[in-house]
């Protein structure tokens, strides 16, 4: 039995409630330490269908932005998101960033991945981009080896954290801070008295 051709196009907001069932049941499956369950709190929240036809409606009037589906016997199959931004903070040349790739399950090895790369990569092409930047989640051998083949190198890794902890953790950081250096006044302090006396007889 041939496989259903796979075709790619722009996401609608039409297409929320597709897409929240993409990004569910295409997340990557694999158990969450306490480290990862504690850095993505807050970052695998289900949204609302109103949500995130808001999202995709938002990105879509973005020029610098693209959410792309994959197709498949016309049901979204996958998708994948991209951004256009300089490669650095000081140079103009850009890149375009690659995330949230996903496949559902009973699609996956069957060029639906391949489909979305290759959109990806024409539309870097036709807006003068240099470079084309994927990450994926840690734990997904499965798809580093796939980006692995296609010709992407690790060039950095990319870590999350909520925003109340590193609150609470640079507000510890500065407490402790603050009690080292009174520490360190109250030794110098202690020996200038110390000294005192010796000079005294000194004299």
């Amino acid at each position: 039995m041939s496989r259903a051709p796979v075709t790619v196009r722009v996401a609608e907001p039409e297409d929320a409630r597709d897409l929240i069932e993409v990004w569910t049941e295409g997340a990557p499956e694999h158990p969450l330490d306490d480290v990862e369950r504690r850095a993505t709190e807050g970052l695998l929240i289900t949204p609302q269908p109103s949500e995130a036809a808001g999202a995709i409606a938002r990105i879509a009037a973005d020029p610098a932005e693209r959410l792309l589906v994959a197709q498949s016997d016309q049901r979204i199959v996958g998708a994948v998101h991209l951004r256009r931004s300089p490669v650095s903070p000081i140079q103009q040349a850009e890149a375009v960033h690659m995330s949230h790739l996903r496949v559902l399950p009973d699609h996956r090895r069957r060029g639906v991945a391949t489909a979305l790369l290759s959109a990806a990569t024409a539309w870097a092409a036709e807006k003068d981009s240099t470079h084309v930047l994927a990450t994926s989640p840690a734990s997904t051998r499965e798809a580093h080896r796939f980006l692995a083949r296609l010709g992407f190198g690790q060039i950095a890794i990319v870590r999350a954290a909520p925003v109340n902890a590193l609150r609470a953790r640079f507000a510890g950081l500065a407490a402790g801070s603050r009690d080292t250096g009174r520490l360190i006044a109250q030794r110098r302090t202690l020996r200038r008295r110390r000294a005192q006396p010796l000079a005294g007889r000194n004299g």
